[in-house]
């Protein structure tokens, strides 16, 4: 993203405190990384409890309804506290949701201070001085194109573990998904440039980062407005050249421009795990050229197939969207069977919603929402035989994991090549001879598990374990000392 320099933008003579709350997706996460490194940079201080701060700010998601109410609850909740703070706060609304519905925010929460958009953060530390310096009431709303050219997001203020950071290789999207809103509100598909992907890269190395995941819209489609040409396996092959990146893992891959040059360069580039996160959507013809997808179901079938011909040991992660407009039994029985005979190491199922200005959300054959809930446990109930058998078939298995966090129990919490954070069970390694059932205590917060880094030595370590069993999605394993 640009970042302009705010003409009268100087450090306060007290500095003032902001606190991040950062929903959505991992994008959104770099966003407030970034932001908060700005805010940094200009002599603001970093608090995270929005109790402490004297500017809250909320970086919404408005990708589906539930992303939606997530967000405006969230807003809500940290207007309350203003409310009843002895000491003067300000709210400040930004990310997907305050680009797409600014000045209806701007009327329906009169408690917010300032909405800015995504495109405006290159100028946030001046506009959130220009709002505390503020005398007069009223809404702060800075909302322009969000179309900005694309450059190196360092001077980040890590909000994941340091062992693992994401790095987004472009923005927007120019895929005709009729029941995608993220181009009304990210825009058209731009790459960042190689050069700055690789600086940035080089910098979260220096701050710890052991495992690189390349995320955007459309991971596959990375370069070709730069150049006219698939870049991603040249991108690969310069992020592995990185002194320290041990893991790079790739997610968001728009399957259609899944090339073969692509798949030879995560089966041939050590550092690139084999691991791609996938998402089909559907295997129905009828559905599919509904959705305004690009592939069919033959088409799809053989990009599969040679997935894991060509990529020995693949792990393959999927999303599909179950209870679309003019699904009948028939195609959903159809996407059904697909999961149950293809049997994908991960999956991810989100049943229909209605995206106001998407094509979808005017079609009129639209499936009542309890068959659209329906479909998704069902799916999912097919999935947890899947995972369940998977994880059977891992038992006695050496692998190497990166341990994450450690638990008061003595639990490591640790994941393979076949995990991303966040999204997909962990491997837990118990103490030896601890019992099999133990129950351990998860570490779900960024500051429970800094807390632990700190303690103990062996979090963001990579180690070798010996997978003994399972416990639901999770596994669980001991230290190989073989």
């Amino acid at each position: 993203m640009t970042r302009k320099r705010h003409g009268g933008a100087r450090s306060p003579q007290l500095p003032i405190k902001v606190s991040m709350v950062s929903l959505g997706c991992p994008k959104n996460l770099v966003d407030s990384e970034v932001i908060l490194g700005h805010l940094g940079e200009e002599g603001f201080v970093v608090t995270p409890d929005p109790r402490d701060a004297e500017v809250i700010i909320i970086n919404t998601c408005g990708f589906i309804q539930s992303a939606k109410e997530e967000s405006i609850e969230a807003i809500l909740e940290m207007c309350a506290l203003k409310r009843d703070s002895s000491r003067p706060k300000k709210v400040v609304v930004v990310g997907c949701l305050g680009q797409r519905y600014g000045e209806e925010l701007a009327r329906e929460l009169p408690d917010v201070d300032a909405i800015i958009g995504v495109g405006e953060y290159g100028d946030i530390a001046g506009t959130i001085q220009e709002l505390c310096s503020r005398t007069r009431n009223g809404h702060l709303l800075r909302i322009s194109d969000p179309e900005t050219a694309c450059s190196a997001e360092v001077g980040r203020f890590r909000l994941t573990p340091s062992h693992y950071a994401y790095v987004k290789i472009s923005e927007g999207c120019d895929n005709p998904c009729t029941f995608c809103a993220i181009p009304i509100f990210r825009g058209g598909f731009r790459s960042k440039p190689l050069p700055a992907i690789v600086e940035e890269v080089r910098e979260l190395v220096a701050s710890g980062a052991r495992e690189i995941l390349l995320i955007s819209q459309d991971t596959t489609s990375y370069g070709v407005d730069l150049t006219g040409r698939f870049e991603l396996p040249r991108l690969l092959e310069k992020v592995a050249s990185v002194a320290g990146v041990e893991w790079i893992r790739l997610l968001y891959a728009y399957p259609s421009f899944l090339t073969d040059e692509m798949i030879d360069a995560i089966a041939d580039i050590d550092k690139v795990v084999k691991y791609v996160d996938l998402p089909l959507q559907h295997i129905s013809d009828t559905m599919l050229r509904r959705m305004g997808r690009r592939a069919n179901e033959l088409k799809t079938r053989r990009l599969l197939d040679r997935m894991r011909s060509r990529i020995p040991g693949l792990y393959l992660r999927t999303t599909f969207l179950v209870g679309f407009p003019g699904e009948d039994e028939g195609e959903f029985a159809k996407l059904r069977d697909f999961v149950r005979e293809f049997g994908f190491e991960r999956l991810g199922v989100f049943p229909f919603s209605e995206e106001e200005g998407t094509p979808a959300a005017n079609f009129a054959d639209q499936v009542p929402r309890k068959i659209r809930s329906r479909r998704a446990e069902e799916i999912m109930l097919v999935q947890q035989e899947n995972a369940f058998r998977h994880n059977r078939s891992r038992k006695g298995d050496a692998i190497k994991v990166l341990v994450d966090g450690e638990t008061e129990n003595g639990t490591l919490q640790a994941r393979s090549y076949g995990e991303a954070p966040e999204i997909d069970p962990s491997i837990l390694i118990l103490p030896r001879g601890g019992p099999a059932g133990e129950r351990p205590v998860r570490i779900s917060s960024v500051t429970s598990l800094r807390q632990a880094d700190r303690r103990h030595s062996k979090v963001g370590d990579f180690v070798r374990v010996r997978i003994t069993g399972s416990k639901g999605y999770d596994l669980l394993a001991e230290i190989d000392r073989a």
